[in-house]
């Protein structure tokens, strides 16, 4: 047991970090001059005063106004507002959200400080700019919009050498690397070394919604072939020319790249993201036992989802022990779709005790139609969802959609099949049949193009009385009379920072089903019973460093109880014990990075 002595001095430790992060801290730097405004990671612009100038070399190279932080900010928004005026007319959706994609970017190479500030206070407006839908324009674009790099690029060709290349990165210390093989973006297929706009996107997330130090943050595109044969047809196409490495030769590429990033930084949470099915399965068993590491399409994408299950329950007017007789009906049988009912599932076996019928109302469909134990070839990841045959009266293996709509009467419809309109005006029509007074229907897919159905079709045919959810920003739809069709964004931006915070201000060892089912229950947690009722199953993002601020919180104490926690700086594993949920909840908000200008000192 810990003494009280220890307990005190400890309090008064925390006190003394509090105290003195109120401060901006100098940052040591070895720049000097012109390298120093070359340099996005600690480069002022007109901002450096003149003290900077003068003992770091910078006096003539800038001139001579000083410009402070708060009017750079206006000056960065005044411009961006006026592109938006000016594009306001444009009929080319894609033109104009790319070339708002540009004017951020910009900044990004430049000063990456007024960067995340500019994010932050307008998260909502530039969220689905920097992330999801525009990323996926980005991706399919990218090499035409390459100018500098950014993160780090590993390839089949590296075989051999990843052990020396990891150390070409500049930072000392990385707490983040989001990765990817470009195998699945989005709802768009393979789009080889363009998928390295995913990993970008989503630390900016990280930076913005959970606080990471962007110094400490690197995404990385690992380069296996691509089986895109446009892309290799393609002169600009900036990857390797070669079709996609399979079997051992491929697993032995994502393990050296492995060892060498634990090798420099072994407490680096690594989040794998957008791989094809069978390599998201495949290294997220090789691997989760190993270190730090997630695959948010399978786990990220889930908790969200669940979060919005357990919502819909309570929207429907019914209690949180009564999801466990919820009829869901699943389309996408991809590492997506299956990670939600993975984490579905389990929620129903921690509910009712009961494993062996917990996954009995969950209905998975694939391209093929309705998973039954008949199916041949059936994936091994989808074998424990597959129906038995006869469960309702009349279901066959590879019944449409509509059928089994029109079968089970299912209190919720959820789509993750990256098909676009696949909830079509007739299968919406028949979920007015639903056993359920309040009916919700997921459309989850990404980017906007792939979704199931927009909500204006939702509210349209399935009746004004739905909870409705997508992946891709919709607005709220009106519905006449004054009432408002609320529009849910279930996109995992909410939960994903969190996770990774929590797991890094835990110094988690690994992250378990149970950290992530708390992050999930947090989320679903937030919402008021005024906000639920009204159809609002969802957190406005405006809100998200206090959400993710206490789904932190939540995976922080997760980690506890489930003693994978080894702590974090200073900050021992006891410690943390000690806490109380707001102290923990206060312990996640002071750990997280906020942009402000440090003052420069030069190491001589």
């Amino acid at each position: 047991m810990w003494s009280l002595t220890k307990f005190v001095a400890s309090r008064l430790s925390r006190s003394r970090r509090f105290f003195s992060s109120v401060i901006p801290r100098p940052c040591i730097i070895q720049k000097r001059g012109a390298d120093i405004l070359h340099d996005p990671w600690i480069n002022k612009d007109t901002g450096f005063p003149l003290t900077e100038r003068n003992r770091l070399g910078l006096r003539g190279l800038l001139p001579p106004r000083v410009i402070s932080f708060e009017q750079q900010y206006a000056r960065f928004m005044e411009s961006y507002r006026s592109l938006e005026k000016n594009t306001v007319s444009e009929s080319d959706t894609s033109h104009v959200a790319l070339a708002k994609w540009r004017i951020l970017n910009r900044l990004h190479d430049r000063n990456e400080t007024l960067y995340f500030r500019v994010l932050i206070d307008n998260i909502k407006d530039f969220a689905p700019i920097i992330y999801t839908p525009t990323v996926g324009l980005v991706c399919q674009n990218y090499s035409g919009l390459f100018r500098r790099p950014r993160g780090m690029y590993f390839s089949a060709k590296d075989k051999g050498e990843m052990m020396s290349m990891i150390y070409n990165w500049p930072a000392q210390k990385v707490d983040m690397i989001v990765l990817t093989d470009g195998s699945r973006i989005l709802g768009l297929g393979d789009l080889g070394v363009h998928g390295i706009g995913i990993p970008i996107g989503k630390l900016d997330m990280y930076v913005a919604a959970a606080g990471l130090n962007p110094q400490r943050i690197l995404p990385v595109m690992l380069d296996v072939g691509t089986n895109n044969l446009k892309l290799i047809e393609d002169p600009l196409y900036l990857g390797l020319r070669q079709p996609r490495l399979e079997g051992e030769e491929y697993l032995s590429i994502i393990d050296e790249f492995i060892e060498a990033v634990l090798t420099r930084w072994p407490k680096a949470i690594v989040q794998f993201e957008d791989f094809q099915m069978k390599w998201a399965f495949e290294t997220l068993k090789r691997y989760r036992e190993r270190f730090c590491m997630f695959n948010d399409d399978i786990q990220g994408t889930a908790g969200v989802a669940l979060a919005g299950l357990l919502g819909t329950v309570r929207a429907q007017g019914r209690s949180l022990d009564d999801f466990p007789n919820q009829k869901i009906v699943v389309v996408g049988a991809g590492s997506a779709g299956l990670g939600v009912l993975s984490m579905a599932v389990q929620a129903v076996v921690r509910m009712t005790g009961n494993a062996e019928t917990a996954a009995q109302k969950f209905f998975l469909l694939d391209k093929d139609g309705l998973i039954t134990k008949e199916r041949k070839n059936l994936d091994p990841a989808a074998v424990p969802f597959a129906k038995d045959p006869g469960l309702i009266a009349g279901l066959r293996d590879g019944d449409s959609l509509l059928e089994v709509v029109k079968k089970v009467k299912p209190d919720v419809l959820l789509g993750l099949s990256g098909v676009g309109g696949v909830f079509n005006e007739e299968v919406l029509k028949a979920l007015r049949e639903s056993g359920s007074n309040r009916p919700a229907i997921f459309a989850m897919s990404n980017p906007t193009m792939n979704a199931e159905c927009t909500a204006v079709e939702a509210f349209k045919h399935a009746g004004e009385n739905i909870v409705f959810a997508s992946g891709s920003p919709f607005e709220n739809v009106q519905l006449g009379n004054g009432k408002v069709g609320y529009v849910n964004q279930a996109n995992n931006m909410y939960l994903f920072p969190g996770i990774g915070l929590g797991a890094l201000l835990s110094g988690a060892c690994i992250i378990t089903d149970d950290m992530l089912q708390a992050a999930a229950e947090c989320l679903a947690s937030y919402m008021t019973d005024q906000d639920i009722e009204k159809g609002i199953l969802y957190p406005s993002i405006n809100s998200i460093r206090d959400i993710t601020a206490k789904v932190g919180a939540s995976v922080v104490r997760a980690a506890i109880a489930e003693e994978v926690a080894e702590g974090y700086g200073k900050v021992d594993p006891e410690e943390l014990a000690y806490m109380s949920k707001e102290e923990t909840v206060e312990y996640v908000r002071r750990n997280m990075w906020y942009p402000n200008y440090s003052p420069l000192v030069q190491k001589k």
